[in-house]
């Protein structure tokens, strides 16, 4: 899978962060014990950019990465201890649980009823969904170890633009959809990319489907 321009931007720009770090810490060019408390910050950041680009239609994988990357930070600093966070950590689980509903939600308020939607998920394996719903409005993509391939060729939809939310840790999620349709890509990359494989170009210029959500060493492609 080839990763779309942002995404090896993105992982590029950490990777020579890191490597430069490395670099002066073991040539003793200055003392970066202190820079490495700092690390997290960057990732605190990269979420909130992640949010603003997306104009908020992208909550959950920059909202995960800003709340994690911020309790380390607050743990570098001294704010709070590792006691703390090991007693307080499954409210990360909670606050995902949380961002999966508001998106669903949001979702739901664009149209009456449920039909429609995508619900798929794949842990440790692999899930092949196929969608020839006439009335797409979006759905959730959960692929963590394993990899999905969803095929949109047969969806119509009534009420664009349809919007998935993908989150794809250390596997791949795939996107079969018709060559015709304007898809945004809005998917925080980190150590991992996205990218249209599409050769052909998009009819409409207002988007068909929009694609948010996180990759964390993996990749989401769109396919025709």
């Amino acid at each position: 899978m080839n990763f779309r321009r942002t995404g090896r931007t993105t992982t590029a720009l950490l990777v020579l962060l890191l490597g430069a770090l490395l670099l002066a810490g073991t040539t003793g060019a200055f003392a970066t014990e202190s820079l490495w408390n700092w690390v997290p910050g960057v990732f605190v950041l990269l979420g909130a950019w992640a949010l603003l680009r997306s104009r908020g239609r992208n909550l959950t994988g920059p909202v995960m990465v800003i709340a994690v990357a911020g309790t380390v930070q607050l743990r570098n600093l001294g704010v709070i201890s590792d006691a703390q966070i090991g007693s307080w950590w499954p409210l990360f689980v909670v606050l995902f649980g949380l961002l999966l509903l508001v998106g669903r939600g949001r979702r739901r308020s664009r149209v009456d009823g449920t039909s429609g939607e995508l619900d798929a998920i794949a842990v440790f394996g692999g899930a092949d969904t196929r969608v020839t719903a006439t009335d797409f409005t979006g759905g959730d993509v959960i692929s963590i170890f394993g990899g999905s391939e969803i095929d949109l060729r047969d969806a119509e939809i009534s009420d664009p633009p349809a919007v998935i939310e993908a989150v794809t840790l250390f596997g791949g999620t795939e996107f079969r959809v018709p060559p015709e349709w304007n898809v945004t890509l809005d998917v925080l990359a980190i150590f991992g990319g996205t990218e249209d494989s599409r050769r052909r170009e998009t009819v409409t210029e207002t988007p068909d489907l929009v694609v948010t959500g996180v990759t964390l060493f993996g990749g989401v492609e769109i396919l025709d």
